[in-house]
């Protein structure tokens, strides 16, 4: 037995899967074989979503029958509404999602049967809920109640009206759609390997997904991307970002959406997504955020040698669809959500409890003293 001391358990190998393949310094992504780009130009993300969940492609036929099951399941319980409505004002949408989410275990006659057929239903009703759970969430925000879902609409679709209330463009589904499909799964990332950890003790997969978005909540890894917006927004013109990456570094700040524990090069999720910034500055007429971007991304390089990852061009894309700062890390969530039950799937059907050792490097020798004594 190895006692070797791992900081953060970095390069560790804690499972194997089928899910998803990173190689870091090629800047590859790989879902169940394909590679993300084709992904992202061809699929749409309930594709995605069979693919991890029945680890294959839909026929058109399956495709139509999986669509109707997210329909069927999107439905919310008024008391799980009722309550993140009445959450204190200030309440941050992923600690009312994470709530949201614990809740509707509640409701789910199979929450505790941990075998692989429940378990893919479970999920398939994960990410309906989790799309319209999003929305409720967004519209308590705001005192407001949640926005009817269209049968007409994707899950980026509806995800998208259930945020803002307003029909979405054509457009702005498609590059939502493909948001999701870049978010849905990223290898034994810090809330994967937390929602493995907690179905494998037998728990179920509700209680790991809630195990996954309380970790993504985290600045370090999903709430990045509000770190990134709110950023952007401190620099008042995109000539000015040189200057605000030196002062940042000069003053031993980090800078969110650079640098990855795995990629050594460009993340190619931020590769496609700096294009949706980039097509979205030109559609509005307004390219301040890109702009700023490529040059924050370009100071960045040049003085730091770090490359940009997926969260730093998910804030000027969501901006520029006009959702707002605070949704960003539940977006994030409503995707990941089909990569957490993949591995919650695959962990239950071939478990181990994981229980890694500690270095104790506390003192051994400490004599009790009485209370009286104690100064």
């Amino acid at each position: 037995m190895t006692t070797e001391f791992i900081k953060g358990l970095e390069g560790v190998i804690v499972a194997e899967s089928m899910n998803s393949f990173i190689d870091g310094k090629e800047g590859i992504l790989i879902y169940k074989g394909y590679n993300i780009f084709d992904l992202a130009e061809h699929g749409t993300f309930e594709e995605i979503a069979y693919l991890f969940f029945y680890r294959q492609l839909p026929t058109q036929a399956q495709l139509r029958a999986f669509k109707a099951m997210l329909a069927k399941e999107r439905s919310i319980p008024k008391l799980v509404r009722d309550t993140v409505k009445a959450l204190p004002k200030g309440t941050h949408p992923m600690a009312a999602l994470r709530t949201g989410t614990s809740m509707l275990a509640s409701y789910d006659e199979e929450a505790d049967d941990t075998t692989h057929d429940a378990n893919v239903r479970k999920a398939v009703r994960l990410t309906a809920k989790l799309n319209a759970l999003t929305g409720v969430v967004a519209r308590a925000r705001e005192g407001k109640g949640p926005v009817p879902a269209d049968p007409k609409l994707s899950l980026a679709g509806n995800l998208l009206l259930g945020i803002t209330g307003k029909r979405p463009t054509k457009r702005a589904v498609r590059i939502m759609d493909v948001a999701l499909i870049l978010h849905a799964d990223h290898g034994m990332n810090a809330s994967t390997f937390s929602s493995r950890v907690t179905c494998a003790t037998l728990s179920d997969i509700y209680s790991a997904v809630t195990s996954g978005i309380g970790t993504l909540k985290g600045s370090l890894h999903g709430g990045a991307n509000e770190r990134v917006m709110a950023s952007l927004m401190t620099i008042a013109k995109p000539e000015d970002a040189a200057q605000w990456v030196a002062d940042r570094l000069a003053a031993k700040e980090r800078i969110m959406g650079f640098g990855h524990r795995v990629y050594k090069t460009f993340d190619p999720r931020a590769v496609i997504l700096k294009k949706f910034s980039e097509d979205l500055g030109k559609e509005t007429g307004d390219n301040r955020w890109f702009d700023t971007s490529v040059n924050v991304e370009k100071a960045v390089m040049e003085q730091k040698g770090l490359y940009p990852n997926v969260d730093f061009y998910s804030a000027s894309t969501y901006y520029g669809m006009g959702i707002p700062i605070p949704m960003y890390t539940p977006i994030f969530a409503a995707s990941r959500v089909v990569g957490w039950s993949a591995h919650v799937i695959e962990q239950h059907d071939d478990n181990r409890l994981m229980r890694p050792r500690a270095i104790y490097v506390g003192p051994k020798d400490l004599k009790w003293v009485p209370v009286k004594e104690r100064t």
